[in-house]
């Protein structure tokens, strides 16, 4: 590792976690317009979670290691997995691990970790919230798989790094695959990140939460550890998608000037895209937990039709 990649991983974690928080306010703001509300500040993200960060950490008397170790552990895998996905620059030699299948494994242990924490605290929306996350898990994640499969196919490699790279390279001259490519992108992203119409994050209501459930227990700094775990996994989810659609922008070279534009363009196209995510959420109501399995296939169908699509052309 040499020290562009140094370079590449303080930048890209501190900007992961610094713009995060502020996504996640775009979404609710813009559900709240929606819904005739003012909604909340666009900076209320950040207020949160230095408000949770200062309030006393409680634990359930049933609570054991798990509870104590996964909000860390859990903020450090996403953390890792920022190290997969470039942000608004690519460095020129990329990092060993900057493989998608290592980002897909990332994933699953963050998820892991949540749902063993539901069931560490010995709460009973707990336990359903684990139950309802492992369930859903096991028919999505060979959806998430073929997704990613047609990602790699249509692109021609396994590297993140290398697949922006070819996207940045065939924009702005649109293949139809990568069009296609975009609508599992979107759906990945919904259902990764538990929202409308999958589930809903701000729901406390018994028969419809899931990820919410889990997290019922936690307080305190843990609860603002797994709010910004949540935050870093959707930007990261939002990254993949806009800088393969969309990669206008994108620095290819270590110099301030570029990495400065492409920071603020990341900053815009995200924006658009959390409004657009805002409006797809208001636009839906919640499913039933067994109709979530079709709107799956729905990814499972562009992505197979996308590879179909590319074997032809």
């Amino acid at each position: 590792m040499n020290g562009e990649s140094v370079i590449f991983g303080v930048l890209n974690i501190a900007f992961v976690l610094l713009i995060s928080p502020f996504f996640m306010m775009v979404i609710k703001r813009v559900k709240a317009r929606v819904q005739c509300r003012t909604g909340p500040h666009l900076l209320q993200g950040y207020y949160n979670l230095a408000k949770l960060f200062t309030k006393e950490t409680l634990y359930s008397e049933y609570a054991g290691f798990i509870s104590r170790i996964a909000p860390y552990a859990t903020l450090s895998i996403l953390l890792v997995a920022a190290l997969q996905i470039p942000l608004f620059w690519i460095p020129g030699e990329e990092l060993i691990t900057a493989n998608i299948l290592v980002f897909l494994y990332l994933l699953v242990a963050g998820r892991l970790l949540i749902a063993l924490l539901g069931l560490d605290t010995a709460s009973t929306f707990g336990g359903m919230g684990s139950s309802r996350e492992m369930s859903l898990s096991a028919v999505f994640e060979p959806v998430t798989v073929i997704v990613c499969a047609a990602l790699v196919y249509v692109m021609g490699s396994f590297s993140i790094h290398e697949i922006f790279r070819t996207a940045h390279a065939m924009f702005p001259v649109f293949s139809p695959t990568v069009l296609l490519l975009s609508v599992p992108l979107f759906i990945l992203i919904i259902v990764e990140t538990g929202r409308v119409p999958v589930d809903n994050p701000e729901t406390h209501l018994e028969l419809t939460m899931i990820h919410e459930g889990m997290l019922l227990d936690t307080s305190g700094r843990n609860l603002a550890l797994f709010e910004l775990s949540q935050a870093v996994k959707q930007t990261l989810l939002m990254t993949i998608l806009i800088n393969v659609v969309f990669p206008v922008g994108i620095a290819l070279d270590l110099s301030i000037p570029a990495c400065i534009l492409g920071a603020v363009l990341f900053v815009v196209k995200g924006t658009i895209l959390c409004v657009i995510i805002g409006f797809f959420e208001s636009a839906y109501a919640k499913m039933r937990l067994f109709q979530i399995p079709n709107f799956f296939m729905i990814a499972f169908f562009f992505s197979i039709l996308t590879i179909f699509i590319e074997v032809i052309l």
